[in-house]
């Protein structure tokens, strides 16, 4: 048999086919380009319709492949934190807002006013802050009031596209549980933030179980795609979830290390309700299973922005020159916040800063200092879902950018002081997802999936103690930028 996944992310969509074992057949993979489209005052939005293209073409190609006559179920994961809405006729009536889209931080302050926030973060497991559903909601209410009557319903993108395929669709507890509506206790949206909101019980989906198979295309998709015509698809799972599954991550001694565009590490919890640490959010990989943890704004997007910004030469060349220095020896602190903040202190207009410049400070300085900031970021984070995890969990290290350069990854597992097990599986959040259909399909345990390991990173002694008081400089820069 075969698995489908559809893998839809930041940066691109895949088409990939997975074998009953979860391993990634040969030459069943396709993929085409995404760009979030980012504007100088905070808009970070996908063309819905442009989505739906790619993603139908990345369909269309691999059910060339020979092993498509053998798919017997279909899971997708998307980008989460991702809010559309569509008109009557299930039409696009606004861009897809991103998690990264900042515009409503004035609506994280109002709404600060009105509700107390804490409690929120308990009902949700989501913070109050601009990469979540509440504040984009009141900003789309306050600036596009005559838009927001016209909505017919509020959706995402994973369930856009399966309504558009097979007519009729529930939106996952999974990717409900990334906007900021959906309460952890009722497995419902939140009866308190759509009053306030102003949003009705109808304008928002049905919620469901991941494993709610939908099947039945419809008829020109049954013709386009005969061999999905009667196959079960999975509602849509987030990518964070399926990265810490893919990873083996499914414990709570575990943690996933994900660093991509952005970064997040997790762990997952299958206790009835756990209480949501300060500055962490939880999330659903299902009904009575957990993800817990935090994630950057920050990551490989930030490598991206010094090597274009600063004009370095090829990435081969500055990874061998990042490895010849010495930790924090650039007189640099640097807050790597070029996308805003999420975890872990969720200021809704923050920015990036550079202290420290002189001179004789050289673009390989500004480089370093931004990565070994990344790491910074992520110790923070790391402390906090240590108090999950116990002080000494088996971390997972997984990620384009940590492939690109193991320099860096040294920095983090310095920085974090935990040895890092890095993986040799190259689609770790399509893997997750192959393994949650199979688990949905036949009842495969999601342990059962271990990836393979290729090498640990261990910390450094001797550079530990100097990466913490760096962080500690970074620290007191954030705290005194933040007024506090």
């Amino acid at each position: 048999m075969a698995v489908l996944v559809i893998d839809i992310g930041s940066s691109s969509v895949r088409a990939l086919l997975y074998d009953d074992e979860a391993r990634l057949i040969p030459d069943a993979t396709v993929i085409e380009a995404q760009e979030i489209l980012t504007e100088p005052q905070g808009a970070a939005t996908l063309d819905m319709l442009a989505v739906q293209a790619r993603v139908e073409r990345c369909v269309d190609r691999i059910l060339l492949h020979p092993a498509a006559a053998q798919i017997r179920i279909v899971g997708t994961d998307t980008l989460v934190g991702n809010l559309l809405a569509v008109d009557r006729a299930g039409l696009p009536l606004t861009p897809v807002y991103t998690y990264a889209d900042t515009r409503s931080a004035e609506s994280v302050k109002a709404l600060r006013a009105r509700v107390d926030a804490e409690k929120k973060h308990q009902d949700t497991g989501c913070l109050l802050h601009t990469a979540y559903h509440p504040a984009r909601l009141d900003w789309l209410r306050q600036t596009q009031p005559q838009q927001f009557r016209e909505v017919a319903q509020w959706t995402d993108i994973g369930t856009y596209l399966l309504r558009q395929w097979l007519g009729a669709a529930p939106t996952s507890y999974s990717a409900a549980s990334w906007s900021g509506l959906f309460n952890r206790e009722t497995l419902d949206w939140d009866v308190e933030w759509l009053d306030i909101l102003g949003v009705r019980r109808d304008q928002l989906p049905d919620l469901a179980d991941y494993d709610a198979f939908q099947t039945g295309l419809l008829p020109a998709f049954a013709e386009r795609w005969s061999a999905l015509r009667d196959v079960p698809f999975c509602l849509v799972v987030g990518d964070g979830v399926a990265a810490n599954v893919g990873a083996g991550c499914v414990r709570r001694t575990d943690l996933a290390l994900t660093v991509g565009t952005t970064a997040a590490l997790r762990t997952m919890s299958d206790e009835a309700l756990p209480p949501v640490p300060a500055g962490l959010w939880s999330y659903r990989a299902k009904r009575n299973l957990h993800l817990i943890g935090g994630a950057t704004s920050e990551g490989g997007n930030v490598y991206r922005w010094a090597m274009e910004t600063l004009a370095l030469p090829d990435a081969r060349a500055v990874e061998q020159a990042l490895a010849g220095r010495a930790p924090d020896a650039h007189g640099l602190t640097v807050l790597p916040l070029l996308a805003g903040e999420r975890s872990p202190g969720w200021l809704p207009d923050a920015t990036g800063s550079i202290v420290g410049l002189r001179l004789s400070t050289t673009p390989l300085d500004i480089l370093q200092a931004a990565l070994e900031g990344v790491a910074h970021r992520l110790a923070l984070v790391a402390e906090q879902v240590y108090a999950l995890t116990g002080d000494s969990p088996r971390i997972v290290a997984s990620g384009g950018a940590l492939r690109a350069s193991p320099v860096w990854g040294q920095m983090i597992a310095n920085a974090l002081n935990q040895p890092l097990h890095m993986t040799t599986e190259n689609e770790l959040t399509a893997r997750g997802t192959a393994i949650l259909a199979l688990h949905a399909l036949r009842g495969a345990a999601l342990s059962d999936f271990a990836p393979t390991l290729s090498r640990n990173i261990q910390p450094q002694a001797e550079v530990v103690a100097i990466l913490r008081r760096a962080r500690d400089r970074q620290v007191a820069l954030y705290n005194k930028l933040r007024g506090s």
